[in-house]
């Protein structure tokens, strides 16, 4: 089943702007929270809501959402768990107000450079990726305390992970300086992890590349990133596209271009060539008097994109070479030929050299008077 626009779910338009999107957001969360809305499908919508707006809140997904639609974040994997009162405390602590204490942070997001042939990028593929990151310690659990201890409440904040300073007339709250904030200290820190509860590990993952990526195209893996601070919501990885140079085509958006070269007799009397598509060779005429430089479209026979639509167009320019090695009978022929041009000035067969020598001999005249 196709999922649900995310402009839809929140009933906004796609120009929205980010107050739009944010007063839009709560309301419908009001509306449907579970502590507050008993209907079977209230969480359901809830959870909907909260993913409409986690991508149109942030202005690099939400562009990546404008672009790709859901396929930019198909590999994601949602977390069932959701915590509605950390929710609240996001979107509607400057109404309520409250107190955030021992909230732990969300893992660091994490990015992962990779090169793919356009072949791959056309087509789509599936690489396995190996990435460094912190995981969970399996001796402590991600307590950061040695087995058989546990932390204890920061005497300096009582567990509140933030001191209040006065200074005047004012109380500046801050980051309690002895645990650090997170409201508990660890006197004797597990032997692996050293009190952090997380020990860096490597790990393979398994990427679907989908069919019409592009350079700086970013495929995010939700969840995927940094652990996160006692066991709170894990970052993102971003995995970047990147296109490494082909040999035959150069890609532009989705279309491709391609050098062909060809010698000058066929540019004269014209013929019929062979030009390479990402599905085989096909024949491409080539008119009599071509110039070079001359750019031919092949409609179709570009890239199709991510999201569909029109397929691109192989564009091919025609290089028209200067003959090499020649033997006797060939450079008598040409200098049969070439006299036959009434020399470089020659009107009738050289167009484009009588109005650039014309042009020269009009320049010079007028720097003389």
């Amino acid at each position: 089943m196709a999922k649900k626009d995310y402009y839809e779910i929140l009933g906004v338009s796609k120009t929205a702007n980010e107050r739009e999107i944010k007063r839009a957001y709560k309301r419908l969360a009001m509306k449907y929270h579970p502590d507050r809305n008993q209907e079977k499908n209230a969480e359901t919508l809830f959870k909907q809501t909260k993913e409409a707006y986690e991508v149109l809140s942030d202005n690099k997904k939400r562009a990546a959402y404008d672009q790709y639609g859901h396929a930019a974040f198909e590999q994601s994997q949602t977390s069932n768990n959701t915590d509605f009162s950390d929710i609240f405390g996001d979107v509607f602590g400057d109404i309520f107000g409250g107190n955030r204490r021992n909230r732990a942070s969300r893992g660091a997001d994490l990015q992962y450079n990779i090169e793919l042939s356009l072949e791959e990028t056309v087509r789509g593929t599936t690489r396995e990726i190996r990435i460094p990151t912190l995981e969970e310690c399996n001796i402590c659990k991600g307590s950061g305390a040695n087995p058989g201890s546990s932390p204890h409440i920061c005497s300096t904040c009582h567990g509140q992970g933030q001191v209040q300073m006065r200074q005047g007339f004012f109380t500046v709250q801050q980051t309690c300086p002895r645990c650090h904030g997170r409201g508990e200290v660890i006197n004797y820190p597990c032997h692996k992890c050293r009190g952090n509860g997380k020990v860096e590990k490597n790990k393979t993952l398994s990427v679907r590349i989908p069919a019409g990526v592009n350079t700086g195209d970013r495929i995010r893996l939700i969840g995927k990133g940094e652990l996160g601070e006692n066991r709170s919501q894990s970052g993102d990885l971003y995995v970047q596209i990147q296109i490494k140079e082909h040999p035959i085509f150069k890609r532009e958006s989705n279309n491709l271009y391609c050098e062909v070269p060809i010698n000058f007799s066929m540019a004269a009397l014209g013929g019929e060539i062979e030009v390479p598509t990402l599905n085989g060779r096909v024949k491409l005429k080539i008119p009599p008097e071509t110039q070079t430089a001359k750019l031919f479209r092949m409609r179709g026979k570009g890239i199709q994109s991510m999201r569909g639509g029109k397929l691109g167009d192989l564009l091919c320019r025609v290089i028209i070479e200067t003959p090499v090695n020649l033997n006797e009978k060939q450079k008598y022929l040409l200098k049969e030929l070439n006299t036959t041009f009434n020399g470089p000035f020659g009107e009738k067969n050289s167009p484009r050299s009588k109005s650039f020598f014309d042009g020269v001999k009009k320049f010079f005249d007028d720097l003389t008077h």
